[in-house]
């Protein structure tokens, strides 16, 4: 049975160069975002922008909660693969990173679709399930910190409708979750996420070695 391949600079170019359908919003908002600091790193990868509007067109989303939002490149991705009516709730702690990524969603036509939330993202999914109750969502991202991932999850399963899809990024979390000498929160925040999705009978998943490793579940129940 074949391993999983290695991917080399030269294979990843070669993935970009067959598959990344990009365009100069795109370009020029990642380029800004590489120039901050830590930009590079915290920025999801173009093709996983790429991914992440494909899955939101395969579950049929109108209705989108982005937890994390840093300078918006993966909120614009998932905007644009929404219905013209559809709409986009994200959420960070600060406005700082989201205002640079603002004029982005503007020159792109998003912006009517784009709710943003500044503050504690726990405290803000409380409050939208009070506002509109339990499943009101099709699918949901967490990208955000990695120590609170857990109750993150556990929010997002009630607030996704049956059906619906749950994306979590950084489920690799640049390989430390394998190694048994790194205890931050951080990595355990992940480790603990990604044992309890392994036994969560409630969905159904997959975890990909797509980037720093991206897991989905679907909500069964």
């Amino acid at each position: 049975m074949a391993d999983q391949i290695a991917v080399t600079a030269q294979l990843t170019e070669y993935i970009r160069d067959v598959s990344l359908r990009d365009d100069e919003i795109l370009r020029e908002l990642r380029a800004e975002t590489a120039d901050l600091p830590g930009g590079t790193a915290m920025q999801v990868l173009a093709e996983e922008g790429q991914f992440l509007g494909l899955l939101a067109g395969l579950v049929n989303a109108r209705s989108i909660l982005e937890i994390g939002t840093f300078t918006g490149y993966s909120t614009l991705c998932l905007a644009r693969a929404l219905p013209a009516d559809g709409r986009l709730v994200t959420c960070d702690i600060t406005d700082r990173w989201p205002a640079i990524g603002a004029p982005y969603w503007e020159r792109a036509g998003v912006s009517p679709r784009i709710d943003l939330r500044v503050g504690d993202a726990g405290t803000t999914l409380r409050e939208l399930l009070a506002e509109e109750g339990p499943g009101g969502f099709d699918l949901v991202f967490i990208d955000a910190d990695k120590s609170n991932y857990p109750r993150y999850y556990e929010l997002s399963l009630t607030l996704v409708r049956r059906g619906g899809l749950i994306v979590v990024d950084n489920t690799l979390f640049f390989g430390r979750v394998a190694d048994p000498a790194a205890q931050d929160a951080d990595t355990e925040g992940v480790r603990e996420l990604n044992a309890r999705l392994r036994s969560d009978e409630r969905v159904e998943i997959s975890m990909l070695t797509v980037a720093d490793g991206i897991t989905l579940a679907r909500r069964l129940a």
